[in-house]
């Protein structure tokens, strides 16, 4: 069983350091390219329909890898994965900017989309491993460290295309700094001590497929992604439309939904050490579908603003605890494992970001805009109720003697922690 150490629970353990700087360099890879879109369209002379089919490409790779990415971590250890995907991302960054027509930006789409989502899913690995080594609930703020380098890559975007850089020279830049500090930080990635166990290790290692509370995990997460996807998609055009505001003051919504998400996540250490997993997903689906809610009902600018931006706070802990959960639950006797668990809830999390966006479109077609941000309000309250749900399967799954062994952050009552 691996140990907590609090003398590694500091702020210089090289171990989370490197964990925060791969989150920051994972968002900023996706961050980079993003909003070069406009470019790179252009660039290709694809129509809306094209360019559409081909930025699929960048979710599917991503799905596909985190399907596989769980086993190879397994089979190599999160470091090599996370190195390996991180370096090839970088790599491929630059060749995206060569793309000349809508099939081969789709195309390499697909691989960018597929080291981005192996790096995801082993970073995510990697900081299951740091919360049991250090006995600190720190996975909140990995993920905000995530939204900081989505930030960061959102601004370099930005002064690139002020400054008037084309897309290939642009990512060439971004992709030689994402690629030094990515071999530069890789040595610190922490590694599961791999000890043989014996054939009878119970329920972690079973399929997550065939685990109840894995696939109510797995819902939390998709619920939160449709969240975060249609808001990302579909703020800025609710706030022009219903609102009135002009496209640049529109697309402020989502920057104050993605910086109350970041600022919340640095404090998720000690909120879930005060209160518990199952209460911060609880209270976050409480307060993120009421934000939502209120954003959409309010007749005021300011209050469609202030109701994005608390639906930000709300969902902040969604992705990280759940993660942080599904790898406790995949946890050994020898304190490794998890792997498989957190690929699984990885993928979920992915099928929400793919399929969230074009639902509300489709809904607001049949319907309106508010009515579809409505319903996705109401997807948001579900949450509480899965949790509940994973929260019940996952006391059946464990004995209590085992419940210690199995907590990620550390060792509490399973009414506060259930992982």
């Amino acid at each position: 069983m691996t140990a907590a150490h609090p003398d590694r629970a500091n702020a210089r353990d090289p171990e989370l350091i490197a964990i925060l700087g791969a989150f920051v360099l994972n968002g900023a890879l996706l961050g980079s390219w993003a909003p070069r879109v406009p470019a790179l369209a252009a660039q290709i002379g694809a129509d809306k329909g094209a360019l559409g089919l081909s930025l699929l490409g960048a979710s599917v790779g991503m799905i596909a890898a985190s399907i596989l990415a769980g086993r190879l971590c397994a089979a190599f250890g999160a470091r090599i994965v996370m190195t390996v995907s991180g370096v090839a991302g970088s790599a491929m960054l630059p060749v995206l900017g060569l793309a000349r027509s809508p099939a081969m930006l789709g195309l390499l789409l697909l691989v960018l989309g597929a080291m981005v989502g192996g790096m995801d899913v082993a970073m995510n690995v990697a900081g299951v491993t740091a919360t049991r080594r250090t006995g600190r609930a720190i996975m909140p703020l990995f993920h905000a460290a995530f939204s900081f380098g989505t930030l960061a890559g959102s601004v370099s975007a930005a002064v690139a295309a002020w400054q008037g850089l084309a897309p290939s020279r642009h990512f060439l830049i971004v992709a030689v700094v994402c690629g030094v500090v990515t071999i530069s930080i890789a040595r610190w990635i922490p590694v599961e001590k791999r000890l043989r166990v014996s054939a009878e290790v119970g329920h972690a290692e079973r399929a997550p497929f065939r685990r109840p509370a894995l696939w109510l995990l797995g819902g939390v997460a998709l619920c939160a992604s449709i969240a975060e996807g249609a808001t990302a998609d579909w703020s800025a055009l609710f706030g022009v439309q219903e609102r009135g505001l002009s496209e640049a003051t529109g697309a402020l919504i989502y920057s104050c939904f993605s910086i109350t998400m970041a600022c919340t996540r640095l404090c998720g250490e000690a909120i879930q050490r005060r209160w518990g997993a199952p209460r911060m997903l609880i209270g976050g689906a409480a307060i993120g579908g009421l934000g939502l809610a209120a954003a959409v009902m309010a007749p005021s600018p300011a209050l469609t603003f202030a109701g994005f931006a608390v639906a930000g706070v709300g969902l902040a802990y969604a992705s990280p605890v759940v993660i942080e959960l599904s790898g406790a639950a995949g946890r050994r006797p020898d304190g490794g494992g998890g792997e498989r668990e957190v690929a699984f809830a990885t993928t979920i999390a992915y099928s929400g970001f793919l399929l969230g966006p074009p639902m509300v479109g489709g809904a607001a077609e049949l319907t309106s805009l508010p009515v579809a941000l409505g319903a996705v309000a109401v997807l948001v309250l579900l949450i509480g109720p899965l949790t509940l749900a994973a929260s019940s399967f996952r006391r059946r799954e464990l004995p209590r003697a085992e419940e210690s062994a199995a907590n990620p952050a550390r060792a509490t009552p399973i009414r506060r922690n259930f992982g």
